[in-house]
């Protein structure tokens, strides 16, 4: 059953910092606080619209902003219009994002009173050069420590990182993402970089001195790091941006499409694809995949048989029954 968010956008406050990245604003779509009226509304309409049974597995989940940096009466009064949600089990529980440095015992001990039942890092990178020359605010260790404090606390974890900031490359995301696999997490976000209108990133890029990475290059990558976090048992909930909420109109620049995620998987099917028809010589083939992932194999627009085609293997896509996913059968057509 597919997981079910009520999600409300907490708008950029609290926070200490402003990331080159960073404009929250146009990333949530809203200037307007959230109140707790707006979490019973979108409590309700959730109630309304969804089975009892999808209800159950929900969380009402407070994305966007600093949750933990908010001014804290205000942070009580939305945790406390949630958990009535929770007291009476229509929602499993809470989920919030918020910054590494953002994390303590009296922090965690208020989660954990008003039913917060998974909290997401925004550690970004691991890169200590990388976190500095982009602004976070924080460090590698202290990403590190609130992991072990939240899983102390039983909270499920979640980490997020980017890719393509400011002064990153390939080989400092595949040393963070071996970094996020050693620490455990329960899931992770991958979110490459997109350049907003406002943001110190869309300045650097205007005066020539940031280039962001685009669809291709971000795929390559992506297509390592899923599988690295998903053989580690790590679940990706998300790779890319959502669309809406106001990214299309502050778009400038960088890695940004509704489906980055099918795409990135697409990648991974090539390459599996690939590796295994190489060990062929060159001629017609039949590429055998799960039933659920014929489009990922042949790829956006057809491109991943574009592709082989121009290498020699002139293939076609069929559904086999027990393969695993990212699994190519190959067979002679």
């Amino acid at each position: 059953m597919k997981h079910v968010n009520i999600a409300l956008f907490v708008v950029h406050k609290g926070c200490p910092h402003m990331c080159s990245f960073c404009n929250q604003r146009s990333i949530s779509g809203s200037q307007k606080d959230i109140t707790p009226d707006d979490v019973h509304s979108a409590a309700q309409t959730a109630i309304a619209t969804l089975s009892e049974r999808e209800a159950a597995g929900g969380e009402i989940a407070f994305f966007g902003g600093s949750f933990t940096m908010v001014e804290r009466d205000y942070m009580i009064s939305l945790l406390r219009a949630a958990y009535e949600y929770i007291e009476k089990g229509i929602f499993k529980g809470i989920r919030i994002s918020t910054r590494p440095d953002g994390i303590s015992d009296e922090i965690c001990t208020i989660l954990k009173k008003y039913g917060v039942t998974a909290v997401e890092l925004g550690a970004q990178s691991l890169d200590e050069r990388v976190l500095a020359l982009n602004e976070r605010g924080h460090t590698s260790k202290q990403v590190e420590d609130a992991c072990r404090m939240l899983k102390n606390y039983g909270f499920e974890v979640g980490l997020q990182m980017m890719t393509g900031l400011y002064g990153s490359e390939d080989t400092d995301s595949l040393e963070t993402a071996e970094k996020v696999v050693a620490l455990a997490p329960d899931t992770v976000r991958i979110y490459p970089t997109v350049v907003i209108k406002g943001t110190k990133l869309h300045d650097l890029m205007l005066k020539g001195e940031f280039i962001p990475k685009g669809i291709n290059e971000t795929a390559d990558l992506c297509a390592k790091l899923i599988p690295m976090f998903e053989n580690a048992g790590i679940k990706v909930i998300r790779v890319g941006l959502h669309s809406g909420g106001g990214v299309e109109e502050g778009f400038a620049g960088g890695a940004y499409h509704p489906a980055l995620r099918e795409i990135c998987e697409g990648r991974i099917y090539y390459n599996n694809a690939l590796s295994e028809l190489q060990k062929q010589p060159k001629g017609k083939y039949i590429l055998c995949v799960n039933p659920k992932e014929i489009s990922k194999m042949t790829g956006q627009k057809k491109e991943n048989l574009t592709k082989l085609r121009e290498r020699g293997y002139d293939c076609t896509v069929s559904a086999c029954d027990g393969l695993p996913k990212y699994g190519v059968e190959i067979r002679k057509g």
